[in-house]
């Protein structure tokens, strides 16, 4: 087993990665919220994880998909914590991927004002980034996690032994934020994926967690430094957001999201000047070795993908992107909405072969 702490002082937690951690549970809760009484679990159908936190549950199952990440299944977490006469001190359990961690943390943060809670990730998107940091939040339909609270989990468990399980999609939604990491990783950039790659699974794990924990404990609430986490995200949450409107046809996990704004980013940045050709290569070549594709999907609409991208968490009333540069991944802001058009154009033109 390997432990990653999150240093954030008075709130600093742990995570536990490596095969049938989640059995630790039990133990992880009477440490960590130690005057709990009663637990509630939070799971989708289907995830398949049994976990024990050692003191009567209560258990709620929500919808699959992101269409579990609503304002509405809030609420009815929330009234169903306050039927099973949850309280403040107790504790809440997030069993699941990035969707029930996203959306469990923040029924713990809203439910009387802040109830503590553990996260049981079983997907390696949720291993390896959305059950870390504190960060929790659901969608609306003008844009993905606009609505949410930083509210940092007790502990987090991820056992790697669930993972054998996982479709092939889920597996390349994790990946396409392993790939993200391996740009921000130290000494990772550069012979990237390879080394991330070439890493037994628990170890990939614990280097994106530390990477991870190493950005959030010096920017918990994400002033700056956190915005370097969302590396390739801007066009990833503009095409998601698309997805989910109602005529929205577009059928992407989050990480095969994420591999495309990596690609989409490094030819933002060389547009841009911060980067040149190799720069645009190294993304593809990284993002290729994930076996992740970087095509830009058929039926986006250019101008409604800007008009989400400047509803992004890191804008200032601006386009802003992290990219690329001399000086590694930084964010930029006043980003032309001109540049982005034009990129994506251009994006779109190497796919078919066709001048933009």
């Amino acid at each position: 087993m390997t432990v990653v702490p999150v240093e954030l002082g008075e709130r600093r937690y742990e995570v536990l990665i490596g095969d049938g951690v989640r059995h630790q549970l039990a133990d992880v809760v009477a440490e960590t919220v130690p005057g709990a009484i009663r637990a509630a679990v939070v799971t989708q159908a289907g995830i398949g994880v049994e976990v024990d936190p050692g003191l009567p549950v209560e258990r709620f199952t929500v919808p699959g998909g992101e269409d579990a990440k609503s304002l509405a299944v809030v609420e009815h977490l929330c009234r169903g914590f306050a039927r099973s006469g949850l309280s403040r001190s107790d504790v809440v359990i997030a069993v699941g991927g990035g969707v029930v961690t996203d959306l469990t943390g923040f029924a713990a943060a809203s439910f009387q004002r802040g109830t503590s809670y553990v996260n049981v990730a079983t997907s390696l998107l949720a291993q390896v980034d959305a059950a870390v940091g504190g960060k929790t939040g659901v969608n609306i339909p003008e844009g993905k996690n606009l609505v949410g609270a930083f509210w940092q989990p007790r502990a987090v468990l991820c056992d790697t032994e669930v993972l054998a399980t996982l479709p092939p999609r889920e597996w390349a939604s994790g990946r396409g934020e392993m790939a993200k990491y391996a740009f921000l990783g130290t000494g990772l950039a550069g012979g990237a994926a390879s080394s991330l790659l070439g890493q037994p699974l628990a170890e990939q794990v614990a280097t994106c967690v530390a990477i991870k924990a190493d950005v959030v404990a010096s920017d918990e609430r994400e002033g700056d430094r956190r915005m370097l986490l969302n590396y390739g995200h801007t066009l990833a949450h503009a095409l998601e957001a698309s997805a989910f409107e109602p005529t929205g046809t577009l059928d992407l996990r989050h990480g095969e999201a994420v591999a495309v704004g990596l690609v989409f980013a490094a030819l933002l940045a060389r547009r841009l000047g911060r980067i040149g050709d190799e720069g645009v290569e190294r993304h593809r070549q990284v993002v290729g070795e994930f076996d992740l594709p970087w095509s830009l999907p058929a039926g986006v609409e250019p101008e409604r993908l800007v008009s989400f991208m400047a509803r992004d968490k890191k804008a200032h009333h601006d386009l802003t992107f992290v990219l690329d540069g001399p000086d590694g991944v930084e964010v930029v802001r006043g980003v032309g909405a001109d540049d982005v058009l034009a990129t994506l154009a251009e994006m779109r033109a190497s796919e078919t072969g066709d001048r933009p």
